[in-house]
């Protein structure tokens, strides 16, 4: 329970802290607050998006990559900006292979409200760890899910990581 608290407070502190023009976009507010990026657990940043870990995770590890300007669908970005962002989808599949070991990914993008999308004014990747019987009764019966390390914990893996992943990608 604490560790939902912990979200929470999170949650609230970084609408708190969001810049006026960032309008509820996590992801931009993010984006402009790199000195955050340790409580926000950016595991990587350059000078076009950045990689962090998703806050409400389907499974151990779950990134979100996004370039920082906000775009509401992949094709509005120039195909330059399409390029740089998936070289950050690249490098997330790589820490991701490389932190967690996991038996299999999905990468998607969910585009628009009706797509799925949680933030549709903000394009985004998500990269998800998969094990074989990763999804059990908890999901299934309870709707719940159950993620056996702390943010804090996987994105430490990730950071040690991070070298020998842009190494995979080059």
């Amino acid at each position: 329970m604490s560790y939902i608290r912990n979200l929470e407070s999170q949650a609230l502190q970084a609408k708190i802290s969001a810049p006026a023009d960032s309008d509820g976009n996590f992801l931009l507010a993010a984006w402009k607050n790199p000195q955050l990026d340790l409580a926000q657990h950016v595991v990587y940043r350059n000078e076009h998006g950045f990689i962090l870990l998703n806050r409400y995770p389907y499974s151990n590890g779950h990134l979100l990559v996004a370039l920082g300007q906000a775009r509401a669908r992949l094709m509005d970005y120039s195909a330059t900006q399409r390029a740089h962002f998936w070289s950050l989808v690249d490098l997330a599949s790589a820490l991701v292979d490389v932190a967690l070991k996991p038996q299999g990914m999905n990468i998607g993008v969910n585009e628009g409200s009706a797509g799925g999308a949680g933030l549709p004014q903000h394009a985004h990747a998500h990269i998800v760890a998969r094990w074989n019987g990763d999804t059990n009764f908890m999901s299934t019966v309870a709707g719940a899910r159950v993620i056996p390390e702390s943010l804090d914990s996987v994105a430490e893996q990730f950071k040690i990581a991070l070298n020998e992943a842009k190494k995979r990608v080059g």
